[in-house]
C-alpha cells in the first residue's frame, strides 16, 4: 500500500535533513501516494540561510502555509500514515508533548498520534536539557518516535552530504519505505 507522509520543517537548524529527505522521498515515488509539507516561517528562513536557496517551492508537493486548519491533515479523516518533522526544534517538540495544537504544525502531530500513526520527530538540538528529555519521553510514550540528527560513521561517508544521508537513511527506515543504503554487516 502507498503511503501518504506529511513533512514538516521548523526553525531549527538542519534543513539540509529537510532538502536530502524531500530529495530522497521523490526518488521513492513509486511507493508514496501523496506528500504534503508544512513549513514555518523559521524554517524557511533557516533554509535559505543554510542552503542559500527557496528551493522548497520547487519539490511537485502542495506546501500549506502554517495556520491552513484546512488542510486534508489537519484531520484523522485524511488517512496520512506518517508524519516527519525535520528538522524538529526543541519548541516544536514541546508544543507537541504539551499537547498544544497552536499551528498546523502541532495541529497535524496531535492528529497522528491521536489516531495511533506515525510521527517522527528528527530533533535538531544539542545538549539536551532536562525539560527536553522528559517532552522526549512524553512522545514517545505517546507513540511517537524521536530520531536525533545524530548521524552515524560506519559507512566511511566522505561528504555533508553523506554524513547527513545516514540519518536520512534511519528515517525512510523509519517510515517504512524500501530503499537502497548501507547497511551494518552488508
Amino acid at each position: 500500500m502507498k503511503k501518504k507522509i506529511v513533512i514538516a520543517v521548523t526553525g531549527a537548524s538542519g534543513s539540509i535533513y529537510a532538502k536530502l529527505l524531500l530529495d530522497k522521498l521523490q526518488e521513492l515515488k513509486n511507493q508514496i501516494n501523496e506528500i504534503a509539507i508544512v513549513m514555518s516561517d523559521n524554517a524557511k528562513e533557516v533554509w535559505r540561510l543554510e542552503l542559500d536557496n527557496e528551493k522548497y517551492n520547487d519539490y511537485p508537493c502542495k506546501i500549506y502555509a502554517k495556520n491552513d486548519f484546512m488542510a486534508p491533515f489537519a484531520s484523522g479523516s485524511a488517512k496520512f500514515d506518517t508524519m516527519v518533522i525535520v528538522p524538529c526544534s526543541m519548541g516544536t517538540l514541546g508544543r507537541i508533548a504539551a499537547g498544544i495544537s497552536d499551528d498546523l504544525i502541532t495541529r497535524a502531530a496531535d492528529v497522528v498520534l491521536k489516531e495511533r500513526r506515525k510521527l517522527i520527530l528528527v530533533a535538531r538540538d544539542t545538549p539536551f536539557n532536562l525539560i527536553h528529555i522528559r517532552n522526549m519521553a512524553a512522545i514517545t510514550e505517546a507513540g511517537g518516535i524521536i530520531c536525533p540528527a545524530i548521524p552515524s560513521f560506519y559507512s566511511k561517508p566522505k561528504t555533508i552530504e553523506d554524513l547527513t544521508m545516514t540519518v536520512v537513511n534511519r528515517v525512510i527506515d523509519l517510515i517504512g519505505l524500501e530503499s537502497e543504503g548501507f547497511r551494518w554487516g552488508e
